[in-house]
């Protein structure tokens, strides 16, 4: 899944860099897997923006996913790798052989024609969904289930992939891509293997209007603005003011921990995730 890179015949393409789509085997979707997608423009029920940055963008739909894989011990044949334009990964469409489909995120390495079976006693192979308590450790990991039942919650984008670390008192230890290791359920359900379409860190979109093709808008900087609109506006010339940087309701954005400090699935977090910072 190679990136695909241009001739700088103009500006923004010097360093534009595409997914070749290499593996994609089927390019129209499953209709009957289709859904539309309401746009809302960050803007709740009243109409009022909650959402900074968001609205346009290209027409999608959605894709409907089985992240609770509840097929149990019914083989599926992989008909097609498919896109999807609203995640970073790409999609499996399955076929099983009672004649119903569905989407699956695709692991790195599962090829069309390749069977896939969930749930317990299966083989521990790419694609198979297992209870985490049947996965051996040091094996990678995705479409983690986080509450049991609920499907799939964690390690779910591209070139994402979890590692079971030990079993303890009914609670497999995993680590998670962030370096976070925690304790889930040993009946909860993952998926063997990593997140395909690995490449996706390496796109670069090149111009302003590829980020608005996805919905995204751009944002005034905050010290470029009044201080009526933002605490860090206003002064003569070029100045942030001195302060700490905050947002436009005065809460600070660098450093500040959110997370409560007695939330109850603390218990569950045996390590927290390492800092990125050298």
């Amino acid at each position: 899944m190679p990136v695909k890179t241009y001739r700088p015949i103009t500006p923004s393409l010097r360093y534009t860099a595409t997914s070749s789509f290499e593996e994609i085997t089927k390019k129209k979707p499953e209709k009957s897997l289709l859904t539309t997608r309401k746009r809302t423009g960050g803007r709740n029920n009243r109409g009022r923006i909650t959402s900074r940055g968001r609205g346009g963008g290209h027409k999608q739909r959605i894709r409907q996913i089985d992240f609770k894989r509840r097929s149990f011990g019914v083989k599926a044949s992989v008909v097609a790798i498919e896109y999807d334009p609203i995640r970073t990964a790409r999609l499996a469409l399955l076929q099983y052989t009672d004649g119903t489909k569905a989407y699956i995120l695709a692991p790195n390495g599962l090829k069309v024609g390749a069977l896939v079976v969930s749930g317990a006693g299966s083989p521990v192979e790419v694609g198979n969904c297992l209870p985490l308590k049947e996965i051996p450790t040091a094996m990678q990991i995705h479409n983690l289930e986080l509450t049991l039942g609920k499907g799939a919650q964690l390690v779910r984008s591209a070139g994402a992939a979890a590692t079971v670390m030990a079993f303890d008192d009914g609670y497999a230890q995993v680590k998670l891509p962030s370096g976070e290791i925690r304790k889930i359920h040993e009946k909860c359900i993952a998926t063997i293997g990593q997140v395909g379409n690995l490449d996706h860190s390496k796109i670069v979109l090149g111009k302003a209007g590829r980020s608005r093709y996805l919905g995204r808008k751009p944002i005034t900087r905050a010290v470029a603005k009044n201080p009526v609109d933002h605490p860090m506006g206003g002064g003569e010339g070029k100045t942030s003011g001195g302060g700490h940087p905050v947002t436009p309701w005065g809460v600070i954005t660098r450093g500040y921990k959110t997370r409560a400090k007695r939330k109850t699935s603390n218990r569950f977090i045996v390590q927290r995730r390492t800092s990125k910072k050298k």
